[in-house]
């Protein structure tokens, strides 16, 4: 399809950011496809909620805040979280009409004429004045590089492609990752496989007692003055640090959460350190995280030379029509739904300045 529809607002990805950007834009008055269109690469409702491991159930999830407008009641915590908050999301856009496309790839964003941008899709081109990224992370996992690992014989998987801890039963695995999915993994597999080491670079941080606002806030302070000096932003995790609740009490009595420092390679049969110690392994489930999936933003150059966008709110600096919601410090269910309110707010002002430029 090579036909150009115009709007006024493209919102790319409908998981909690983009579907709180969206709802912000509907507040303010614009009408779905005529006004502003959302696109979502993902098969149904939900965002990257749907695509997580059936054993994380809602019980298990660590804050997921409501999205605005609409609480989330009643879930039941034995239920998969991708069950609930895939549901809870297909509620949400039906209610407020915000008539989510799907599939939809976003492949590329160019410049256009007369100031719009071009956003080039698997299903046509969209011409916009503005556009709300919210993409997230979940398309882009991380994956690091350690000598030797093309010659493991065992299986190598990333958190993305993790469906329970029963295809390990009496596999010996060695889960690399210090944030909370690798500690959930370690806490799941212990009992099914044959053997579990708990590696990262960095020793962990464990967080006594409640996550207060004031904790809340110094947490996003530290990922804003990354962003807006232009740095990638770090793990929600690294700044939060882990929260001991029971299980990982547990984890820790028991010796599942006996962290060992990272390795130095990796060989045919499992991993290697400096001083020579090795464990052997059948599985290295890495979980290590995820980075900003905003390949499609490449042709706007809006990279440092530090390799993050530099950030004001949630504008990008090097251009005023793209906003970024759910990067940054904004990559929080809670930060989310300030953060697109944030961006429409912004942007209501910039089409503004626009009409009254041509006027």
């Amino acid at each position: 399809m090579n036909e150009l529809r115009e709007v006024e607002v493209v919102v790319v990805g409908a998981g909690q950011a983009g579907l709180a950007g969206a709802y912000h834009v509907r507040r303010a008055g614009f009408e779905p496809d005529r006004d502003f269109v959302v696109l979502d690469r993902s098969p149904a409702p939900g965002g990257a909620w749907q695509f997580r491991w059936p054993s994380l159930t809602y019980g298990k999830v660590h804050g997921m805040h409501a999205l605005p407008g609409m609480e989330l009641t009643g879930a039941d915590p034995a239920r998969p979280s991708a069950e609930v908050i895939g549901a809870y999301f297909d509620r949400y856009e039906h209610a407020f009409d915000l008539r989510v496309r799907r599939p939809v790839e976003v492949r590329a964003v160019r410049e256009g004429d007369g100031g719009r941008l071009l956003v080039e899709t698997s299903d046509g081109i969209w011409s916009t004045r503005a556009l709300i990224n919210a993409t997230g992370t979940w398309d882009h996992p991380f994956w690091p590089r350690y000598p030797g690992q093309e010659t493991f014989r065992g299986r190598q998987l990333h958190t993305a492609r993790y469906t329970g801890p029963e295809e390990f039963a009496g596999k010996r695995v060695v889960v690399v990752g210090g944030g909370a999915s690798g500690t959930q993994h370690l806490l799941e597999l212990a009992p099914y496989a044959a053997a579990t080491t708990w590696v990262t670079r960095r020793p962990p941080v464990f967080r006594e007692g409640p996550f207060d606002a004031d904790a809340g806030r110094a947490a996003v302070a530290l990922v804003e003055e990354r962003v807006r000096a232009g740095l990638p932003p770090r793990s929600v995790v690294s700044v939060t640090g882990l929260p001991l609740n029971d299980a990982i009490r547990r984890g820790l009595a028991d010796g599942v959460l006996d962290r060992r420092p990272m390795f130095e390679r990796i060989t045919p049969d499992g991993v290697e350190w400096r001083d020579g110690g090795r464990v052997d392994a059948d599985v290295i489930l890495w979980a290590t995280g995820f980075r900003a999936a905003l390949g499609h933003l490449a042709p706007l150059r809006l990279r440092t030379p530090g390799g993050g966008i530099r950030m004001e709110g949630t504008r990008a600096v090097a251009d005023p029509r793209v906003h970024l919601v759910g990067y940054g410090p904004s990559a929080s269910t809670i930060g989310a739904n300030r953060a697109g309110r944030a961006a429409v707010r912004d942007i209501r002002r910039l089409l503004a300045r626009d009409r009254s430029a041509a006027a």
